[in-house]
């Protein structure tokens, strides 16, 4: 006797969103009368047509089978690693450093940070990058007001402040001004303080660029910012990541400096996601 399944590809259900799949028994079917059946499959039908009214992003599909036989995919389904758990969203919230200036976008840390997830782990990682050169926190602040693309993330990223440091804009701004940043954060990752990570400001007294101007002054307020935003961070719950001591090598390293002599180079991103893929990782299991 054939069998009619209605149910989603695997990977294409994004996390969350339950698929469409009855699996019914024939063999307690054996015997009852053709009334019963008659009866019986008008209660699966109506029940069927009830549930065709919730909302799917994901194309169905009629698979026939036999009791006991297995399946066929055709040949452009997604493999089968992929499910509904493997589609994650990934939000990094930035500045220069976030986007990568002055490097290919394949080489910045967060898609450097989603490749390495997504080749190691064999899930797909939609990343959405809210970052722009120059921006200090008041600006991030206004643009995640204005909305992400998506309700929520399964990981948040952010990385702020070296612009309040460098435009000489009040210490106290940023006292004021990041907390709320990573209030947002957390309100992006369902809430969960553990999907999100606050990143370092580089130092840029290491580069070409900042060698010339006061280095120790640079490198003692990147210090005040940085304490504060690991306090904050670490009194919110949510993980800290110290990338700074990897761009103090950027002078004895020419290597980790861009070709504008200020930005990181796709090997110093590479370093930062050393640090960060194992924090990130059980978010992910």
């Amino acid at each position: 006797m054939w069998l009619t399944l209605l149910a989603p590809p695997k990977g294409i259900i994004p996390r969350g969103l339950p698929g469409k799949l009855k699996i019914v028994s024939y063999e307690c079917l054996a015997g009852l009368p053709r009334g019963s059946l008659l009866f019986l499959f008008a209660i699966i039908f109506f029940s069927c047509s009830q549930e065709r009214d919730m909302p799917t992003d994901g194309p169905s599909i009629d698979l026939l089978m036999e009791p006991g036989s297995s399946v066929a995919v055709p040949d452009d389904m997604p493999g089968p690693h992929l499910n509904k758990w493997d589609i994650y969203n990934y939000l990094a919230l930035g500045d220069s450093y976030t986007i990568g200036a002055s490097v290919e976008s394949a080489v910045s840390f967060p898609i450097q940070l989603k490749t390495r997830l997504e080749e190691g782990l064999k899930v797909k990682v939609n990343t959405e990058i809210i970052a722009v050169t120059g921006w200090r926190t008041d600006n991030l602040l206004d643009a995640v007001k204005k909305g992400a693309q998506m309700p929520s993330y399964d990981l948040v990223t952010l990385l702020i402040g070296v612009n309040n440091q460098y435009q000489g804009k009040p210490f106290r701004v940023y006292t004021q001004e990041f907390p709320l940043l990573l209030e947002a954060a957390m309100a992006l990752a369902y809430g969960n303080p553990k999907n999100v990570v606050v990143v370092s400001v580089p130092d840029y007294a290491y580069t070409p660029f900042g060698e010339g101007r006061n280095t120790d002054k640079i490198s003692k307020e990147i210090d005040e910012y940085n304490a504060f935003a690991e306090a904050t961070a670490l009194q919110m719950g949510v993980s800290f990541i110290n990338i700074t001591d990897i761009t103090r090598n950027g002078l004895s390293n020419p290597n980790l400096v861009a070709g504008d002599g200020l930005h990181p180079s796709g090997e110093t991103y590479k370093r930062f996601v050393d640090k960060l893929y194992p924090v990130v990782l059980p978010i992910f299991d």
